[in-house]
């Protein structure tokens, strides 16, 4: 509102970054965290996982990122209880390399979604080949 008072709460004076911008950050952070992951840390529990997706909320505050490993969700809690013990220290690395004002807080995830396409593969090849079998 033009002409409100200065400390008037019904203005706002904070732009929301576009969802293009949000894409770009989130983005950047899957690819820096994916290398950090490869590169630099050295946690057991932390071998072998793969940054599946990574989504900032609009205020930038939270960043969720969904994470997978080839073991499958049998390593699931371990694999994010790695995570959670890193989480500082991958938060602060992250800062550092994607350069933000404000770098958001990291809640990490397990993502199902390749183990399911896997299973769901795994049923198409079972009835392409029942359906080979009776032709």
């Amino acid at each position: 509102m033009l002409g409100s008072p200065p400390g008037d709460l019904t203005r706002c004076d904070v732009a929301m970054p576009t969802p293009a911008r949000l894409e770009r950050v989130a983005d950047r952070i899957q690819q820096e965290l994916s290398e950090l992951l490869l590169r630099d840390l050295s946690d057991p529990r932390l071998r072998m996982v793969h940054v599946t997706d990574v989504t900032i909320d609009r205020e930038m505050s939270y960043a969720d990122v969904f994470v997978s490993a080839l073991e499958g969700a049998s390593r699931s809690a371990e694999v994010l209880a790695g995570l959670e013990s890193a989480g500082g220290y991958i938060r602060r690395a992250l800062a550092a390399r994607v350069g933000l004002r404000s770098f958001p807080r990291l809640r990490f995830h397990w993502d199902p979604t390749p183990e399911n396409a896997d299973r769901i593969e795994r049923k198409l090849a079972e009835l392409r080949n029942k359906s080979g079998q009776r032709q």
